[in-house]
């Protein structure tokens, strides 16, 4: 049997092939019989298909009859359809003509109702108004149950509906005449309706303390009144739509005039209610905030409490569409957020108060997130987010103060002191002299630096901090400034001038003394624990700052600590410069010269002045400074002695006993300091200085060639020796020659010296 061969293939996609490809040698015939198995196999699943494909058609076509068999059926019913409308038609053609008098037989009919309606609705009219009356009586001896209220309502309605359908049609109609009796007529109604709404309004207004009396009935009652009246205001709002969408229509059809014509609005006034009851609480808690700011958080616990009472007591007494909760929530938060905002907003918020409002916008949050309320849902933030804004406000409120408070202080000291009032000195337990301001500054700044601590936040605590250390740093120069200013008025000392020489004294010491104060610690081995403003002040603000800003503060700090010794130093140094430039006056100038210095003991005049002052001050000043009091002395003394050289008239002969003149002057001077020796400080300090007077005498003994070695060994050991100086010894030399000033210029252009701290040379010019 030949089977066709073909290059598609079949319906599973096999290729059927060639029996010349199949059966090519002798060997191949064994295959005869799986081929034909094969072949077998695959016609049978051909068959199957075909038979199944053969199914559907003849289904497919059947379907296709019934089809049109039900399409013949609706044809029919379509002509039996148009039939009976034509014959409809044709009925309709006779009743048309008698349609205008079957309408007009209706409307007559319809206003025949009406008015029977009507004049039994005004005959009857002012027994219901009695019968509200009397129920609204009977509540007012009850407002806390109020049992009356929706007969109340529901017989009120009927009134105020039929009152409106009277007035309504009476407008339509166009005729005024009867218009102002029937308004003397409705009169009577006006007053009822006015009570029913103070029930209404005493109910709304009592919402929060009815439910936490569980009053539910009464709750429940008003809002069946509300909800009732809440529908009656949609259908009038639908009625205008209509009517202002359909204007053409309203006149043919009389039923768009039927129903209630006013909009009441009692679910505003009851949402308006909720708001007005908390901004009655809000107001009492206004003042009490004003009087206690930092208990705002209890002044307003009324208002989780009310929120709370809504949640838990009237959301099953409401309709849920009302969503009564969210409500409250909403119109609570706008009146928080309007109530903290009147604080933030008004010009003379206090730092207090400010402070209070910041700290309570987290509790405001976590307090609602408690009640289920989430920051999100609140809309707007409760301050606008203006907490940033309010904290750097509160801080720079603080600064100012501080600045204005110690600006204002160094004003009354600077005019205490310019006038030199005694009265404004003090003296401390230990007899030192003080100024009586410094206590209330620092105290004061501990107060704002509490204040500053009181808002939890580094920053403000950092930012308060840094102005304080700016401040004390400038108060710090002022004083200094001043002080030259004062001291620098005694230059050339008028008798006048001179009477206020003590006066200004007493004021360098206690200036001084405050210094101390600032940062004197006391014995760090004593367990007493007394330390000094700056060391209080440190720790009133160490725990309130970062640790990074600790840092930077405690630098600032020792720059202060620093500030202080400084200028109680500089104020000592005053002092001193006053003592040689007033009592000193007559004898400096007379170091030194020939007539005067030989035959008298100006250096024994000068130590027992030092005596009388060391007498007079050393129990008031404070005991740290005694030392360097006395060290200023010897400093000034040894300047001044050796500055002498220029005064008028000086000229060292070497026939003159200069050099055991020297010597007694320095032994004097020792003496003095010697006897003052308390701790050290005349054989360490003072007495290494005063080397420089023998430098002094070499300079002036050694031969014209020999002063250039002295001058090399004296530049070596003092290395800021001034040249000019050493220039007005050789000129006060009685052999003084040029080339002894040329050489020392030439040794001194050839000397290297190895800068260091300054020594008593630099400060003799």
């Amino acid at each position: 049997m030949a089977i066709p061969s073909s290059n598609g293939a079949s319906d599973r996609g096999i290729a059927v092939p060639q029996i010349a490809d199949l059966l090519r040698n002798p060997d191949d015939l064994d295959k005869i019989p799986a081929l034909k198995a094969e072949f077998t196999r695959k016609k049978a699943d051909i068959d199957s298909r075909l038979r199944e494909g053969l199914k559907e058609q003849l289904d497919t076509t059947q379907s296709g009859m019934t089809v049109l068999s039900e399409g013949q059926k609706l044809v029919g019913q379509i002509r039996e359809e148009l039939k009976s409308i034509h014959d409809l038609c044709e009925q309709a053609q006779s009743i048309r003509q008698d349609f205008p008098q079957l309408d007009y037989l209706a409307k007559v009919n319809r206003n025949f109702e009406a008015t029977k309606a009507m004049q039994s609705g005004l005959l009857t009219f002012n027994d219901d108004v009695a019968e509200v009356d009397r129920l609204l009586q009977e509540d007012e001896q009850d407002l806390e149950n109020q049992p009356n209220l929706l007969e109340a309502h529901m017989k009120m309605t009927t009134l105020r509906d039929f009152r409106d359908e009277a007035l309504d049609q009476l407008q339509r109609a166009k005729d005024t005449s009867f218009e102002q009796s029937l308004q003397d007529w409705f009169q009577a109604l006006e007053p009822i309706v006015d009570l029913f709404d103070d029930h209404i309004g005493q109910i709304c207004m009592n919402l929060i303390p009815l439910v936490q009396r569980d009053n539910a009935g009464i709750i429940v009652r008003l809002a069946v009144v509300i909800a009732a009246e809440e529908k009656n205001d949609e259908k009038v709002r639908a009625l205008k739509e209509a009517q202002k969408d359909h204007q053409d229509l309203v006149s043919k059809f009389s039923s768009f005039t039927i129903g209630p014509k006013t909009i009441r609005g009692y679910k505003e006034k009851f949402t308006k209610s909720i708001d007005l009851y908390a901004q009655n609480q809000f107001e009492e808690t206004r003042q009490q905030f004003l009087e206690e700011p930092s208990k705002l958080d209890k002044h307003l616990k009324w208002f989780f409490n009310d929120l709370y009472a809504c949640k838990q007591g009237m959301q099953n007494l409401f309709p849920k569409k009302w969503k009564i909760f969210k409500t409250y929530v909403n119109t609570y938060h706008k009146a928080m957020h309007d109530f903290l905002l009147s604080f933030v907003n008004a010009d003379d918020l206090v730092p207090p108060n400010m402070l209070a409002i910041v700290h309570y916008v987290e509790k405001y949050y976590k307090s609602m997130k408690k009640l289920g309320i989430t920051q999100s849902e609140l809309s707007p933030h409760v301050i606008d987010s203006r907490e940033g804004d309010l904290v750097r406000e509160w801080r720079n409120l603080i600064v100012k103060a501080l600045n204005e408070w110690i600006d204002r202080m160094f004003v009354n000291d600077r005019a205490a002191f310019m006038s030199r009032q005694s009265d404004y000195l003090d003296q401390d337990a230990e007899g030192h002299f003080r100024t009586k301001t410094l206590g209330d500054m620092w105290r004061m700044l501990r107060e704002q630096t509490l204040a500053a601590g009181d808002s939890e936040r580094e920053d403000v605590v950092e930012g308060v901090i840094s102005a304080m250390i700016t401040a004390l740093k400038n108060r710090q120069q002022q004083w200094e400034r001043l002080v030259d200013e004062e001291t620098a008025k005694y230059k050339n000392p008028t008798p006048d001038i001179v009477d206020t020489l003590q006066i200004l004294q007493d004021w360098l010491v206690a200036i001084a003394n405050d210094q101390i104060a600032c940062i004197d610690d006391g014995d760090p081995d004593s367990n007493l624990g007394q330390y000094g403003y700056l060391t209080r002040f440190k720790n009133d603000f160490t725990n309130l700052v970062s640790s990074k800003y600790l840092a930077q503060a405690n630098a600032e700090i020792e720059s202060l600590r620093d500030g202080y010794v400084d200028l109680s130093t500089h104020c000592i140094n005053r002092f001193v410069s006053l003592v040689f430039t007033v009592d000193f006056r007559t004898t400096l100038p007379e170091l030194f010269t020939t007539a005067k210095w030989y035959p008298e003991f100006a250096i024994k005049r000068i130590t027992s002045t030092f005596d009388d002052y060391l007498n007079d001050y050393a129990t008031v000043l404070h005991s740290s400074l005694v030392d360097i009091f006395i060290e200023e002395l010897g400093d000034e003394l040894l300047v001044s002695y050796l500055s002498a050289v220029r005064n008028k008239g000086v000229k060292f002969r070497r026939m003159d006993p200069f050099a055991a003149k020297f010597r007694e002057d320095v032994i004097t001077a020792f003496e003095f300091f010697s006897k003052h020796d308390e701790n050290g400080l005349f054989n360490q300090t003072i007495k290494p200085k005063w080397k420089v007077v023998d430098y002094l005498v070499r300079l002036l003994e050694a031969d014209k060639l020999g002063v250039v070695a002295v001058y090399e060994g004296f530049k070596l050991e003092f290395w800021d020796l001034q040249l000019s100086w050493v220039e007005s010894v050789l000129r006060s030399r009685d052999d003084f020659e040029r080339s002894m000033v040329n050489g020392i210029k030439a040794k001194a252009a050839e000397v290297y010296v190895e800068r260091g701290m300054e020594t008593i040379m630099g400060k003799v010019k």
